[in-house]
């Protein structure tokens, strides 16, 4: 592979699916819910705890459960993995239409 593609950003859902900004432009759809259930990564079927540590760390998407941010003990997923794998989509419009919704409800 000529292309080693980098995440640059990351949008977890309430459904355990994140959505990955690759430095390419594509945007890939990743479903977490089977990792959930595996090894270290059973701590986040905690939905919180999921939507807070998602990040992206080491230039993939990563969650830091412990909230230390760190490259060496967060829990990363192979780049090359994610992009050869998870569909592309279209940016979830949706999800930033649902965030202004409950800002302008708050205010």
């Amino acid at each position: 592979m000529d292309y080693w593609p980098e995440v640059i950003q990351v949008i977890p859902t309430i459904d355990y699916k994140v959505y990955i900004y690759f430095d390419d432009g594509t945007i890939r759809l990743y479903d977490a819910s089977k990792l959930i259930t595996q090894g270290v990564f059973k701590v986040l079927q905690q939905k919180g705890l999921f939507m807070e540590s998602c990040t992206v760390l080491n230039n993939t998407l990563a969650w830091t459960p412990d909230n230390s941010f760190n490259e060496e003990t967060c829990l990363d997923l192979d780049p090359i993995n994610l992009y050869e794998n998870c569909p592309i989509v279209e940016e979830p419009i949706e999800l930033f239409q649902q965030i202004e919704l409950v800002i302008n409800i708050d205010q």
